[in-house]
């Protein structure tokens, strides 16, 4: 099958999927414009670039291990095994609540290790409360995270985005009732400050997981997939396969975003005033690689799907049209945050000293751009084809051993501070873009010889 036919496939699954992930960093977007609008805008957007990013270095780290059911399930549908699918679903539901307890004992335990940070005291002190705040809605976000990849393995997409935007919806109410107070006669919410923009996000987790519980509901009630008559025995092999199959996943996605997490912390050192920009920066890139990201859950699937039945020229032409979408969506990017770099920056806060740290970065998110939508959708039709073992090994190398060292010697020795770390996260970005687009390529030649065998993980 074509790329072009197998565009117009990908982008059907991808669009909802697209929104969905939009909104989904629409609340942390959310969160940074409402403490922005505090007194003392530094101040506060550096405690919740420095809890934001502590929180999801963990959380996507760890909840990483359950993006094995994208292969489990999409194959399992792709061979029409739907019982092979809800006995995967069953298992990942298990391994989903023994993460998130483990998440939430870390989560629990970082302000002792925060204190330790050579980091402004106040800035600690905020991000401590936001992230106890954010911590409650753990559980849920592991609930949301199993029951989203069965959705979009079976093609039902479109109640994710629903999910999220409404979901943005609560996050704005929450945020605005919750951080600066109100009273309206005898009834009175207090100003809980920057804990309360964690609280409002932790509500609208918890609003996410039960939307999508009713809509696995309806989902079943309309198909009859089996999930009523499912069998609910745990089998400890499964949870094996799930476990060794998404662990690396689950380490890229860690060794990917703690290199952030690693310069944030490195630029919290500078002071308030860059670590604010850093974090408005940081969540402009974070919300433009969300479209590749959620191109690359359909590349997983697609591709996952089309190995399942043994259609592999259609696995491999899946694979090149996510791709192809994911770079020129980020190329489109680039243009407009090199052009609008200013007035996205001033959307974010008033302060004009916060803007001017902004904007230097946002030029420099721009150049990697095209480099970040070309490693993630490779990375995504890798893991349709069971191979989650390259991301990782691509992305250690490229942003912990060439990356972060460049972004060091540009930041401290030749004194260029949060920019120069930013120029070393670029040229990680660059090296993984190339390498696992290189890797993919290699994988279609398997794709086209017919070794399914080599590929498929369900049986």
């Amino acid at each position: 099958m074509s790329i072009r036919r197998q565009m117009r496939s990908v982008l059907t699954l991808a669009l909802p999927l697209i929104a969905a992930e939009l909104g989904w960093m629409s609340m942390g977007i959310v969160d940074t414009i409402m403490v922005g609008h505090m007194d003392n805008p530094a101040m506060n957007i550096a405690s919740a670039a420095l809890g934001q990013v502590l929180y999801n270095t963990l959380a996507f780290g760890i909840a990483g291990v359950l993006l094995s059911l994208d292969t489990f399930l999409s194959q399992s549908h792709g061979a029409g095994r739907y019982d092979e699918a809800n006995r995967w679903l069953y298992h990942g539901l298990i391994l989903a609540a023994v993460l998130a307890a483990v998440l939430f004992g870390l989560i629990e335990l970082a302000p002792l290790l925060m204190q330790r940070m050579p980091i402004n005291p106040q800035v600690l002190g905020g991000a401590q409360s936001f992230l106890h705040a954010l911590n409650w809605g753990t559980p849920v976000l592991f609930l949301y995270f199993t029951l989203r990849r069965y959705l979009q393995a079976f093609n039902h997409a479109r109640p994710i985005a629903i999910a999220l935007v409404t979901a943005n919806l609560c996050n704005v109410f929450g945020n605005w009732l919750l951080i600066y107070g109100h009273s309206w006669g005898a009834i009175r919410i207090p100003a809980y400050g920057i804990a309360g923009s964690g609280l409002a996000t932790s509500l609208s987790r918890t609003y996410l997981a039960i939307f999508l519980i009713i809509a696995i509901w309806k989902v079943e009630h309309q198909h009859n997939y089996g999930l009523r008559s499912m069998l609910r025995h745990i089998e400890s092999s499964r949870l094996k396969r799930l476990v060794l199959l998404g662990a690396p996943a689950g380490g890229q996605i860690f060794v990917e975003i703690s290199i952030f997490g690693a310069v944030t912390f490195l630029i919290g050192t500078m002071g308030p005033l860059p670590l604010s920009g850093h974090e408005i920066a940081l969540n402009c890139a974070s919300f433009t690689f969300m479209v590749p990201f959620a191109i690359s859950a359909a590349a997983a699937v697609r591709v996952g799907q089309a190995i399942g039945r043994n259609a592999l020229p259609e696995a491999a032409a899946a694979g090149w049209s996510a791709i192809l979408l994911g770079a020129a969506c980020m190329a489109s990017f680039a243009v407009m945050l090199f052009l609008f770099a200013h007035p996205i920056a001033r959307a974010f806060t008033p302060d004009r000293a916060v803007i001017a740290a902004t904007i230097p970065l946002l030029f420099v998110a721009a150049a990697f751009q095209f480099f970040d939508g070309l490693q993630i959708t490779a990375t995504g039709a890798l893991r349709g084809a069971g191979n989650t073992h390259a991301g990782l090994i691509v992305q250690i190398i490229g942003y912990w051993i060439i990356g972060l060292p460049i972004g060091c010697w540009l930041g401290f020795h030749l004194h260029y501070g949060a920019i120069g770390l930013w120029l070393g996260l670029c040229a990680g970005l660059i090296v993984a873009g190339i390498a696992l687009t290189t890797v993919w390529s290699r994988t279609t030649k398997t794709l086209r010889l017919g070794n399914v065998n080599l590929l498929k993980v369900v049986d």
